[in-house]
């Protein structure tokens, strides 16, 4: 299992090679929410997303034999990109497999960081199964999204360095895939702020872990049908699971409508360009889905990759 020490050790792991990312303010978005929000930017961390702390912690963990056979995961696009520059940095050959119908903006980051792409149908076949079969044949070692001790303690540097800014927080809301940002940083949280309750945000279409969570028994979805790519996570880890379980306090979904209109404020109002995933957890605030007034509250914009286009078509539905 992972503890705060890991997370501390990924912390020094990835110092000046990872960004140390703003905490941005807004009074106008604190009206909106009824309380003083804390943004955490990781839409402008490395690759614009969180997924960069985790990939080079894992990757600088790596024994010599391991660098010199490569690495291999399944991604829809923020961990590909986050693995394929971490691998870049360290000399490591990375191969990705990405579903064909991932962003076009991520598709083209990850080879631009230096990354061999394998193209998958989502519909009829299964990308663990893919990666697991070429590592198999190739002898690349696994570095999976989530389900990986150093990439949960890499992704908990994230609220790590949002309390040693901002000291104890009432509450973090904190968007949720697979659980390796959730886990990572609600063990964080729960160290450096024991009062602060840690909420999870997923897309309703995709709200396993919220049924997970709920029921203590692990839930599973195919493809949910949702914008926010970056949570079509099938379920939550083998790690990730008792993790969310034990630090997590609760855990809600949103809809896409609520994500398209979150967005729109934060873009248009905060300046900020965040995607669908990315904003998950303050939507949950914007839209008054989680009743919370008057506290300090902390919300982890986990990325800013989105295509401008599709955004365009989002919002001009508003």
């Amino acid at each position: 299992m992972v503890n705060f020490d890991d997370i501390a050790s990924a912390a020094r792991c990835i110092a000046g090679v990872a960004h140390r990312t703003p905490v941005i303010t807004s009074g106008l978005l604190d009206a909106a929410c009824y309380n003083r929000i804390f943004l955490k930017c990781e839409n402008l961390q490395r690759v614009g997303a969180f997924k960069f702390r985790g990939a080079f912690n894992a990757v600088s963990h790596l024994a010599a034999p391991e660098r010199a056979r490569g690495v291999i995961t399944h991604s829809s696009g923020n961990h590909a990109q986050a693995l394929a520059l971490a691998s870049q940095i360290l000399g490591v050959r990375a191969t990705i497999v990405m579903p064909r119908n991932a962003p076009r903006l991520k598709l083209a980051a990850t080879r631009d960081y230096g990354a061999e792409i394998v193209l998958y149908d989502p519909v009829v076949e299964t990308r663990e199964a893919i990666s697991q079969g070429l590592a198999a044949e190739h002898g690349y070692t696994l570095v999976p999204p989530y389900d990986h001790p150093l990439i949960i303690a890499g992704q908990g540097t994230a609220a790590l360095e949002l309390f040693a800014d901002l000291g104890e927080l009432d509450y973090l809301f904190v968007p949720c895939g697979g659980g390796g940002l959730l886990s990572g940083s609600a063990i964080a949280a729960k160290h450096m702020s024991p009062g602060c309750r840690i909420i999870g945000v997923e897309p309703a279409a995709g709200d396993d872990a919220t049924r997970s969570f709920h029921s203590g028994v692990l839930h599973t979805v195919r493809n949910p049908d949702t914008i926010a790519d970056g949570a079509r996570t099938p379920s939550l880890g083998q790690l990730t699971f008792p993790l969310v379980r034990q630090f997590v306090d609760d855990m809600i979904a949103v809809s896409d409508d609520d994500l398209v209109a979150t967005m729109y404020f934060v873009w248009t109002r905060i300046k900020l360009v965040v995607e669908p995933t990315g904003i998950l957890g303050l939507a949950a605030l914007f839209r008054g889905r989680y009743a919370v007034k008057g506290r300090r509250v902390g919300v982890i914009l986990s990325g800013g990759n989105v295509d401008v286009a599709d955004a365009a078509g989002w919002f001009a539905g508003l």
